[in-house]
């Protein structure tokens, strides 16, 4: 059981990024690199109650691969507070996109590190198929990369999701190219990021990630209208060294007052995702 956070979560607030395991009941993918100890409603639940959030966004981890059983299942016990980023690919039928964009999905996961489910070469297809419902395409990838993969990123035809503060490993200047690349993305209107994992990039470690400031800081303030917040519990590929009240803390140094801090996890999120 960790602290309770100094900032108090307004009321709507958002996890916009976490998953759930079930190694008993959903299989691990061929494609896999990793499965993680299982992580349930009720421990979820937990969490969101120390912290004081009421809605989340459950993102289909790459344990298991394209099959969203596990994330479509554990949402119901979260009801309308509840919305989904799942896996598909080129060949998901219209029908089944219905199907689970009326179990709350809202958006395709591409997870282009080891592990992935769903090639390079598939993301524009995917982006173009799932647009048509008005879902948007959720993007993991190591944001060194984001200068050659700038063409190919803005032909996309709706709205990207950038994971983890761009997930930069390691951290990068603002003048570096990758993150000018993404600056650019962000200036197209199209182009949202999550706050998040900063263990994910930063070399400085817990509980301040003190060298992740100046990226987050330039983020919030190109867009404080489409930054969003996540605890990406239960920190798979970690060891549960982080304590997610220092997560949320992180607000206090990224985003300058509360009508700020406010935005990222209620307003923004209630946006993209369709929350009331």
């Amino acid at each position: 059981m960790g602290r309770t956070p100094v900032l108090k979560a307004p009321t709507g607030a958002c996890d916009t990024h976490m998953h759930f395991y079930d190694g008993s009941r959903y299989a691990t993918a061929a494609s896999a690199t990793m499965t993680a100890p299982d992580a349930g409603a009720e421990d979820y639940k937990a969490l969101q109650a120390r912290l004081g959030l009421d809605r989340v966004v459950i993102v289909q981890p790459s344990t298991y691969g394209r099959d969203n059983s596990c994330q479509l299942e554990m949402a119901k016990a979260f009801g309308n507070n509840a919305r989904l980023v799942v896996v598909v690919d080129d060949t998901t039928s219209d029908v089944e996109l219905e199907r689970l964009a009326a179990a709350g999905a809202r958006g395709a996961r591409f997870f282009m590190l080891g592990g992935a489910a769903v090639p390079w070469e598939l993301l524009e297809p995917v982006a173009n198929k799932v647009h048509d419902h008005g879902w948007h395409i959720q993007l993991q990838m190591n944001g060194r990369e984001f200068a050659d993969r700038h063409e190919q990123l803005a032909r996309l035809p709706g709205t990207l999701v950038v994971d983890h503060v761009g997930r930069f490993m390691d951290p990068v200047p603002l003048d570096h190219p990758s993150f000018k690349s993404l600056l650019h993305l962000i200036d197209s209107g199209r182009c949202w990021v999550k706050m998040s994992a900063p263990y994910e990039s930063a070399l400085e470690g817990p509980p301040r990630f003190a060298d992740l400031d100046d990226m987050a800081r330039a983020l919030v303030a190109a867009a404080p209208e489409r930054m969003l917040w996540a605890t990406n519990w239960p920190h798979p590929n970690h060891t549960g060294e982080y304590d997610e009240a220092d997560l949320l803390d992180m607000l206090l140094y990224w985003a300058d007052d509360d009508a700020t801090r406010n935005r990222i996890l209620v307003d923004n999120p209630a946006e993209l995702y369709g929350f009331d």
